[in-house]
């Protein structure tokens, strides 16, 4: 409410201000996001994010904007993510992610809606969920070939472009790039996990998981002890909105405490696989 009283009869200069605090706050901004702290037109706003992206200020994206980082060139013709490529990650900690997968699977039901979002982590999900005959909206690619194989196994993907890093398709903003789908869980993995909040490197893989966060009942995060070591990047979400979180037996009972104290009641500790 402040912002918009801020707001009111400003001038370009001041919207942009906003606009640029918006992005550098959270990295990403919807225009939704946007209207709320800027008491004006969405053909206003859009005309103000159409001068910063001329500026070299922000990159426009479909519904929304990102910042610039001026220490990063965004002249690339293919569009490309920050952090860990996929294979490289899914060489890492792969027995404790397994166990996780196999935990993970257990709380899918028969016949049930499920939204996996790309990652080395729930991708370890997927040997365990044939014959359970669920409906799964998935961005990652890899996801979708390893589902593939299971006949009873219903895919859906959205719609937008394909990062090569990951093999991930995001669709941060905008409904029509989104099946209607609504899922009773989400399954999802994080860059860091801290008491405040779930963490992830790139801006456009937190608006993806925040698309995919409006979309379900029940939020299950899925983290190796590693994630729990850091708390870097920008934040997802807050403890509150994750409903469960499973890890592996090597995290520090202290970090562990910690989350609980933060309000994340309800984490399960597995074993790391022996095979």
């Amino acid at each position: 409410m402040a912002d918009i009283q801020k707001a009111r009869g400003m001038h370009a200069s001041e919207r942009e201000d906003i606009i640029l605090g918006a992005l550098r706050e959270k990295g990403f901004a919807t225009y939704r996001d946007l209207e709320e702290k800027v008491d004006a037109s969405p053909a206003t706003i859009r005309r103000d994010l159409a001068r910063l992206e001329k500026l070299g200020k922000i990159t426009r994206l479909h519904g929304g904007a990102k910042e610039v980082d001026p220490s990063s060139s965004e002249q690339s013709a293919l569009p490309s993510l920050t952090g860990t490529p996929f294979d490289k990650s899914l060489r890492q900690n792969v027995l404790a992610k397994r166990a996780i997968g196999r935990a993970a699977a257990k709380y899918c039901r028969p016949h049930e809606g499920i939204i996996i979002d790309g990652g080395t982590t729930t991708y370890q999900m997927c040997e365990f969920l044939d014959e359970i005959e669920l409906q799964v909206l998935t961005n990652s690619l890899h996801i979708v070939n390893a589902l593939l194989r299971q006949e009873t196994t219903q895919l859906l993907v959205p719609s937008g472009p394909i990062f090569r890093e990951q093999n991930i398709i995001l669709a941060p903003a905008g409904e029509t790039s989104m099946p209607n789908f609504h899922a009773g869980k989400l399954f999802i993995g994080a860059a860091a996990v801290s008491p405040r909040g779930i963490f992830q490197a790139d801006a456009l893989l937190v608006a993806s998981q925040r698309r995919f966060l409006e979309r379900t009942d029940e939020t299950i995060l899925m983290v190796d002890s590693s994630k729990l070591e850091v708390s870097s990047g920008a934040i997802v979400c807050e403890l509150a909105r994750i409903d469960r979180m499973i890890t592996d037996s090597n995290a520090d009972p202290k970090l562990i405490a910690q989350l609980r104290d933060a309000g994340l009641k309800h984490i399960e500790i597995v074993e790391p696989d022996a095979s």
